[in-house]
């Protein structure tokens, strides 16, 4: 049988965020749309943080409010602390993806606090998803390596994963969030953290910063991994971390994926297409997708 690799959207959420141009809801449920269209069946779509820190985020009540139901699309809310929890949930997520952080200076930074602290954290709150029915994962952010502080340990990301299964997260996500990762770091890290959480589906998040996304996407399939984050056209990035650029595209990767025999269920023509109307009619500023520039495999003419 063909191996399935699922791909959880996060254009709307973190593609969005970071993004220069603030879309209007409109515009936003728009996005979903297509996405839909596309074959996306999982996607963030929201992030209940205060809107003065993430302006980009402040209708995430309005979008769950009108997104399409019915439609066999699960959607994912972002929560940073118990009020975002519980926003989540009033706001009807499909599923809540609590964050939690690998080091100190970008902890203090996103959401004031350390390691320790976002792992108590969940232990306390995570019985809210859990009494209101709602599937939780848990984001741990600068798995690979911290803007402030350099390198980060491993065995800490290992740690972090632990807990959150403890805690009842069914899906543990390692977040490149700075795109510092390399194929070997994915491997390291995944070995780890599968030893420490064997029950959690794992899923890897990266960002293309430094040009490595697709390498360590390639990696993390190999090492087992059947879930993994993108962004159409790879747009977005994290307001707190400098220098920070978009996610690996959507597109890139189910093209490398389906050419190496793998399914994704995403249409990718759809998708190039979407990305191409982010960068000419939505967002109006160039996009990082290389699909979205070159298309896809060459068709023999008819």
């Amino acid at each position: 049988m063909t191996r399935r690799i699922e791909i959880v959207e996060v254009g709307p959420r973190d593609g969005l965020q970071n993004d220069p141009t603030l879309l209007p809801t409109e515009v936003k449920l728009e996005f979903v749309e297509r996405l839909i269209a596309a074959g996306v069946r999982r996607m963030e779509a929201a992030s209940f943080v205060h809107p003065k820190l993430v302006p980009a985020m402040a209708d995430s009540g309005e979008i769950m409010e009108r997104v399409p139901r019915g439609k066999g699309v699960k959607y994912i809310g972002l929560a940073l602390n118990e009020r975002g929890m519980r926003r989540a949930i009033e706001a009807r997520c499909d599923e809540i993806n609590f964050v939690m952080v690998a080091s100190e200076g970008f902890g203090r930074r996103n959401q004031n606090a350390s390691p320790e602290e976002t792992a108590d954290l969940l232990d306390r709150i995570a019985i809210l998803a859990h009494d209101a029915g709602i599937p939780l994962s848990a984001t741990i952010s600068v798995a690979f390596g911290d803007p402030f502080e350099g390198e980060v340990s491993a065995d800490v990301v290992a740690e972090l994963a632990r807990r959150a299964e403890a805690a009842g997260a069914v899906e543990i996500a390692l977040g490149d969030t700075i795109g510092v990762a390399t194929p070997w770091d994915v491997r390291e890290r995944h070995d780890k953290v599968r030893e420490a959480a064997p029950k959690a589906r794992l899923r890897m998040h990266f960002h293309n910063t430094r040009n490595t996304a697709l390498a360590n996407v390639f990696a993390a399939v190999e090492a087992g991994v059947d879930v993994i984050d993108a962004s159409a056209g790879g747009i977005g990035g994290c307001p707190f971390a400098p220098r920070a650029t978009g996610n690996v595209a959507t597109e890139d990767v189910v093209y490398m994926l389906e050419r190496g025999g793998y399914e994704t269920g995403i249409d990718l023509d759809a998708m190039i297409e979407t990305a191409r109307w982010l960068e000419t009619e939505a967002l109006k500023h160039p996009v990082q997708s290389m699909l979205a520039k070159a298309g896809p495999f060459p068709r023999p003419a008819a």
